[in-house]
């Protein structure tokens, strides 16, 4: 039997966008374009290395030259998209690339604005948290080096599409909180995820109120209503559903759809399961959104 040998997976080369225009400067009639554009790069390092890293050493102005490298080829990708090399040289002769760097280093700012987790603290708000996350997420995104190839605009789509995922989370637990039955929870601290399951929960009682911060001693009512009433948990839903703004309900709907089917909660409550097994459940899927008092 001949042996079957596995060949060498072929790597597309994918240098940063800058890096590539460079290259084609070589064809460029115009003979100062070169020079302007190394003036340039020279100039947003030297502020990248004074803001970022350290331009006293020589290990500082090497990585602040990779993130320039990174936030103009950012800028690049998302100003030009799938337009050629070229497009890309002759948007940094027309524009600049200080323009480009900027359109990069926007899309970063506005990326750590974006909440990264659905549990919401005070120090997210905090100015220093605030500008060591900018700082940390920057040197994460756009370091660059000149002779690799490089994924910066691919990581960026994937942590955008991620964090405006956890974005509509949040928003959906801020109108529940606001809209909350017994009147609008406060809190700094945001445990998005358990004030939806909150909601999720208890709107199968029905009669439309909107819970978003309970108690035990709430809870033991809603569990003795649901148990001598028996109601329709789907209609329950729908009165949920119809009071929510509709900019919210592809996230309320996943969740009635996920717990319907895995809420160990809903699943037990018409059951002879102990009140004090009930709430400690309850505690799996609302955690710091419970009441810590019998209330």
């Amino acid at each position: 039997m001949q042996a079957e040998f596995a060949l060498p997976a072929i790597v597309a080369e994918n240098l940063p966008r800058l890096i590539r225009a460079i290259k084609l400067l070589v064809s460029e009639p115009d003979p100062d374009a070169a020079t302007g554009l190394a003036d340039e790069l020279t100039g947003i390092t030297a502020m990248v290395a004074e803001k970022f890293t350290n331009d006293r050493t020589a290990d500082g102005i090497q990585k602040a030259l990779q993130l320039t490298v990174g936030g103009v080829s950012l800028g690049l990708e998302h100003a030009l998209m799938h337009d050629g090399d070229q497009a890309a040289l002759d948007f940094l002769i027309e524009h600049g690339a200080e323009h480009a760097f900027q359109i990069g280093f926007r899309l970063i700012r506005d990326l750590s604005a974006l909440p990264e987790d659905a549990l919401v603290g005070e120090y997210d708000v905090d100015p220093v948290y605030v500008q060591r996350r900018l700082r940390d997420l920057f040197i994460d995104l756009c370091q660059a080096d000149p002779n690799q190839n490089w994924s910066g605009p691919e990581r960026y789509e994937a942590q955008l599409k991620q964090r405006k995922e956890v974005q509509a989370i949040v928003r959906l637990a801020g109108w529940l909180r606001r809209h909350h039955s017994a009147g609008p929870v406060s809190d700094t601290d945001l445990n998005a995820e358990g004030v939806i399951a909150l909601a999720v929960i208890f709107a199968i009682e029905g009669g439309g109120r909107i819970v978003a911060r309970t108690g035990q001693k709430e809870f033991e009512r809603f569990v003795k209503s649901v148990r001598k009433n028996k109601p329709d948990f789907e209609a329950g839903w729908a009165e949920l559903v119809a009071k929510v703004p509709v900019q919210h309900h592809p996230v309320l709907l996943d969740r009635i759809d996920n717990y319907r089917q895995t809420c160990t909660v809903i699943q037990h409550i018409g059951g002879r399961t102990a009140m004090k097994t009930l709430f400690a459940e309850l505690e799996n899927y609302a955690g710091s959104e419970l009441d810590a008092d019998y209330s």
